[in-house]
């Protein structure tokens, strides 16, 4: 998952989704796409020379194989030791949304692999369907305001549900049909075509955060594919209910402000240090609740929920040292705006979200009405006591209400029949994808959970030589860490 992108302007231009090149594909006996079995085709990309680009064929309707098709986009960078390499590691860096192509060609995430993995492995990222080179989703803007995600009304209810249809169908009609098949299903099957065209009979994978849905269900589905998989800060798609969802994602955000209290309390790099920070908190809380937040650089108001997603975004890193700064600089404004901010005008420009479309297609999580909401805010309130409620989960949800399309992958529960062993990593205190999630998916016979006992959202990166040492041990010899291993904390570099 990554912070919600919120819309709220108006799109007057008119795209059709013509515009995307859908061409038929025919299927072979299994299934699979014949054009994936042929081959990549990789050439060297136009911005990144170093890295090969290439694409494979897959049909957007998984049901109609010989149906309309459309290209799903590729980045590799190469084993530096051809003589050793053990074959290919697909990466996903999550979000939902986020680009693997990018990825590769930026050396993130691969580039974070050791030297141990990438001298035997091909690392090769893909934009999943939707995102991206692979046909990214553009929607007609509407004008949602932050607020708007908390309806204190029937009216403001009614408003939010009309506007996200009406976004969902603005993305139908700028992106065409593809809008409907962007769900985690769909590309897992995208995914088992990449593996195809890479020649690889069986799967290696990497996936961060929202990549390890697909990973998890990949393995659900084709269990006899699978040679390896890390599945690094997870989801758990078996959280039935939009409260188990919402209580789930509350707790492990409050978490995390614990954790940045009790750092504040103890270091001295903290702006706020020997100030009590829930006290500080509650303060700004109570500021942006009554419309008197004001952001310092800007003079504009910050409404509660901007409020709660910048604050537990800092969470991620953390970036505790950033947010007790901006958190001082927010206490000493003024309560009232020092210049009227000038009105903006209306952008004509499709934005571009396939996050959206993505998670409405992957979850349900109804809220009917706003005594449903007003309840909600009450059981979180008492969860999370602080933070109130998950602010990048709560908004995700409330973006879903009203959405035009079903959801063609609810949740449902994990069940892995024949997987070989898979390795998970999850910090102790990640305020997006909570330990206790990680610790549901891991009651998989098949999976081995190693534990960051630190802070922050994908474990991978955090530099800890424990880390890295038992997933490169995994990824080249297929040796788990022994079940209930952790791995220590790293403390958090000062300019965070």
């Amino acid at each position: 998952m990554r912070r919600h992108v919120w819309v709220g302007t108006v799109l007057t231009a008119l795209v059709t989704g013509t515009a995307l090149g859908i061409t038929p594909v025919r299927a072979d006996s299994q299934g699979e796409p014949r054009s994936a079995t042929k081959g990549v085709g990789w050439k060297p990309c136009p911005d990144t020379p170093a890295v090969e680009c290439g694409s494979v064929t897959v049909p957007i309707d998984w049901s109609r194989p010989d149906g309309p098709a459309i290209e799903i986009a590729l980045a590799r960078r190469k084993a530096t030791d051809p003589s050793a390499r053990i074959g290919s590691i697909l990466i996903n860096p999550g979000g939902p949304g986020a680009s693997g192509v990018a990825d590769v060609q930026a050396d993130g995430i691969g580039g974070s692999f050791s030297a141990g993995v990438r001298r035997r492995f091909d690392v090769v990222g893909f934009d999943p369907r939707g995102v991206g080179r692979s046909h990214l989703i553009r929607c007609r803007p509407t004008t949602l305001r932050p607020s708007d995600v908390l309806p204190t009304t029937a009216e403001q209810f009614r408003r939010l549900r009309e506007l996200n249809r009406a976004y969902g169908d603005g993305c139908r009609k700028l992106s065409g049909p593809l809008v409907g098949f962007v769900d985690n299903k769909s590309v897992i099957r995208d995914m088992d075509a990449i593996r195809a065209a890479l020649g690889e009979r069986e799967l290696t994978y990497y996936g961060n955060s929202y990549g390890t849905l697909m990973g998890q269900q990949y393995a659900q589905m084709f269990p006899h594919r699978v040679r390896a998989m890390v599945l690094d800060s997870t989801m758990d798609h078996s959280q039935a209910t939009t409260w188990s969802f919402l209580r789930s994602e509350a707790k492990a955000v409050q978490e995390s402000f614990d954790q940045y209290v009790a750092w504040c309390r103890r270091s001295t790099d903290c702006a706020l240090h020997g100030k009590d920070v829930r006290r500080v908190f509650a303060e700004l809380y109570a500021r942006a609740e009554r419309g008197k937040l004001i952001d310092p650089r800007t003079t504009m108001k910050i409404s509660l929920i901007e409020l709660l997603l910048d604050t537990q975004y800092a969470f991620l890193g953390p970036y505790w040292k950033s947010l007790s700064e901006d958190q001082a600089k927010l206490l000493a404004s003024k309560p009232e705006p020092a210049v009227t901010a000038p009105s903006k005008q209306v952008s004509e420009k499709p934005v571009e979200d396939p996050a959206t479309p993505i998670f409405c297609q992957d979850w349900r999580v109804p809220v009917r009405n706003v005594d449903e909401v007003q309840a909600y805010r009450r059981k979180l309130a008492q969860v999370a006591p602080d933070m109130k409620l998950p602010a990048q989960a709560w908004a995700s949800t409330m973006t879903c209400v009203g959405w035009p399309d079903r959801a063609r992958n609810p949740q449902e529960p994990l069940r892995w029949k024949g997987v070989p062993p898979v390795l998970m990593l999850n910090s102790r205190y990640d305020p997006v994808t909570p330990y206790e999630w990680a610790q549901n998916v891991a009651r998989q016979p098949s999976a081995v959970l190693l534990t960051y006992d630190g802070w922050g959202h994908g474990v991978y990166s955090m530099d800890s030589g424990c880390v890295t040492a038992a997933t490169e041990r995994y990824l080249i010899d297929l040796r788990t860490p022994a079940r209930g291993a952790h791995c220590p904390a790293i403390k958090p570099p000062p300019g965070r």
